[in-house]
């Protein structure tokens, strides 16, 4: 059986930041933590890691969930990004991709 190795990349994240400061006004420290994902993890088509998951919600990992944010009408259709602790996003999963809604 072979084993794929998944490799964080460069990442920019300009389009999140820019959907989050033209849709979402209650989190006014959303477009700056977005800023700071620029490295991501594909774990599918339909999910970017921003932070390493492992032994997620457990002591001593970097993945803290938080709370979740819906994004509407980005270039990728409706997203949901995973709120860390700190307000610190975690990944985005791209919920319209992932229901067939959008082809990007």
């Amino acid at each position: 059986m072979k084993v794929m190795k998944l490799d964080w990349q460069k990442y920019d994240p300009e389009w999140l930041v820019k959907a989050s400061e033209e849709r979402v006004d209650e989190y006014p420290w959303l477009p700056d933590a977005l800023s700071k994902c620029t490295k991501a993890l594909a774990s599918s088509e339909y999910y970017l890691y921003f932070v390493d998951s492992k032994n997620p919600n457990k002591p001593g990992s970097e993945w803290q969930f938080d709370e979740n944010i819906i994004i509407e009408d980005t270039p990728f259709g409706e997203v949901a990004l995973d709120v860390l602790d700190g307000n610190r996003i975690g990944g985005v999963e791209f919920i319209s991709k992932l229901h067939g809604v959008c082809n990007t």
